[in-house]
């Protein structure tokens, strides 16, 4: 075997959903004044007895599903979330726990936004180097726990939920070269911290550099699959929020692909927004089997990591 691929996707999404009215009964806000800036309508919002592991578990569950696979198959758990509100036991030993994983290695990714993607390029160099046969990668967060909800100009941007991969040894490579990176000095423009922790962000800044460095970084991971822009049936970004995604996407020119504007139904869900997105396109028909996908994650730390996966 010298690749790995993505063998099937999974989501999950808690059953409560907050809507742009119900958030301006809580701020001083409107439907009108969140849909200009951020193009978000709706998010959900996970219950105090719904930890992160359990929405992790749930979507690893439909992957296993989908790719009609045992908790046994597995032998690498790969969890990102910056939500983990324990120290230890991780979250990936606990979705292991959940779904009967009998001997995992079980590691939390914590890339805050760009988490889904750095695990994604983890499992598959695991599996391409042998130390792994199927990893579950999964992208989970609970940005409610983390949100100051009198903050209009956070609260109306989060989601709860997660998304989940099976990866395992092909043939021939599906997952692509990874490009990563960050911007270490200017980390502090996204932050989950403080005692409660809580998310914030300088907007503006996040924004001039998402619509302004990024595109270029990543056509650069086009590059590393042996693609242009326009070859790609599919670009799933981080969905943070409507007015990055759209300008990145059109810098990028990839004029012949489906964007994921998943964002609009479930905010900004941090580490669970990529396979989340990417999981709604395939189980939609969007895209089909084979075709080429960008994945690229981008946020927290100003990290970012991108590649080109072929939909499973």
């Amino acid at each position: 075997m010298n690749g790995s691929r993505i063998a099937a996707v999974g989501h999950y999404q808690p059953a409560k959903v907050l809507t742009n009215e119900d958030l301006a009964g809580m701020v001083a806000t409107s439907d009108e004044w969140i849909t200009s800036r951020v193009g978000i309508r709706t998010r959900h919002i996970a219950g105090p007895d719904e930890p992160v592991d359990e929405l992790a578990a749930h979507a690893a569950a439909k992957a296993l599903a989908a790719a009609g696979l045992a908790p046994g198959d597995i032998d690498l758990v790969l969890v990102a979330t910056s939500t983990a509100i324990d120290r230890s036991p991780n979250m990936a030993a606990r979705v292991a726990a959940r779904l009967g994983i009998p001997s995992p290695a079980a590691m939390d990714i914590n890339v805050v936004c760009a988490g889904f993607t750095h695990a994604l390029a983890t499992a598959d160099h695991a599996v391409r180097a042998g130390a792994a046969a199927r990893a579950l990668v999964i992208g989970a967060d609970k940005m409610s726990d983390v949100t100051d909800w009198s903050d209009r100009t956070t609260c109306v941007l989060v989601g709860d939920g997660a998304g989940a991969a099976v990866v395992e040894a092909s043939q021939e490579a599906a997952i692509g070269p990874v490009l990563w990176g960050s911007v270490p000095e200017m980390g502090h423009a996204v932050r989950i911290e403080g005692q409660p922790a809580r998310f914030a962000q300088e907007g503006q800044s996040v924004y001039r550099w998402a619509t302004t460095q990024l595109p270029a970084i990543a056509r650069r991971a086009c590059e590393r699959a042996g693609l242009a822009p326009e070859d790609l049936a599919g670009v799933v970004l981080h969905q943070a929020n409507l007015r990055i995604i759209e300008p990145l996407a059109l810098k990028l020119g990839a004029v012949n692909a489906v964007v994921a504007r998943d964002v609009s139904e479930s905010g900004n869900t941090s580490a669970a927004s990529i396979p989340l997105a990417l999981s709604k396109l395939v189980e939609q028909g969007r895209i089909s089997s084979g075709d080429p996908v960008l994945l690229f994650g981008f946020g927290g730390n100003l990290s970012y990591a991108g590649q080109v996966v072929r939909c499973p």
